[in-house]
Order: structure tokens, then sequence, then C-alpha cells
């Protein structure tokens, strides 16, 4: 291929702020040039991992509820269903699916966050 990908192009411009433009940075705009370069590093990561958690998300989905749908339908599904009192929140089956789930989007979104490098921790 002749041209970077998205997502080294994402990566390289996260890189330069981190790297050489924060350090020139001071006060309110150093601030928002960090929060450029989280914001970039959300979307590398959503771009690397962002379709494999959905599709494991869904997977879990249909096999908790028993039926097809879209992500979105069966997330839709799954708060009904407990709302109701038609899925147990006791249930082992939905607190491994509520755990996998908050874990993929963590580490899509905060990988750094202390709740889940304890949770990592625990699972070694």
């Amino acid at each position: 291929m002749d041209q970077p990908s998205i997502r080294e192009l994402v990566d390289a411009v996260r890189e330069f702020i981190e790297t050489k433009a924060i350090p020139e940075l001071k006060g309110h705009t150093a601030f928002h040039a960090r929060v450029a370069a989280n914001a970039l590093g959300i979307v590398f990561r959503q771009l690397q991992r962002g379709a494999a958690a959905d599709a494991a998300e869904l997977e879990r989905l249909k096999a908790l509820l028993g039926r097809d749908g879209t992500l979105d339908e069966l997330s839709r599904a799954l708060c009904q269903a407990i709302r109701t009192g038609a899925m147990d929140i006791g249930s082992s089956r939905l607190q491994r699916h509520l755990e996998l789930t908050t874990r993929e989007k963590l580490e899509i979104d905060q990988p750094s966050y202390s709740g889940l490098r304890i949770a990592r921790e625990h699972d070694s």
C-alpha cells in the first residue's frame, strides 16, 4: 500500500501532539492539546479493537437473549428485560456479559483506568 492507513495517521498525529506540541505549550492550550491527544488515542483504539469488541458483545447478547438482532436492538432488549424483571440481575451469565462488555469498552476508552488494571492483575 502506498498510503498510510487511517490508524497510522491518527497515531502519528497523536504522537506528534504528545511528544512535540504539548512540551511547547502552556496553560489551557496544553490542557486542550492533552484532551486532543487523548481523543485521538480513543479513535485509534476504536479503529484497532472496536469491531471485534462489538462482534463479541453481539454474540454474547444473542446467546443471553436467545434471539437475533443488531447490537443496538439487543442492547435495548437486554435493558428492557432487566427493567421488567424478565432477566434476573443476579444471573451469572448476565454478570459475566456486563463484566466483559465493560472491560472491552474500558480497553478502548480508558485503558489506564485503575479498576481495569486491577481486573487484569486478578485474571493473571
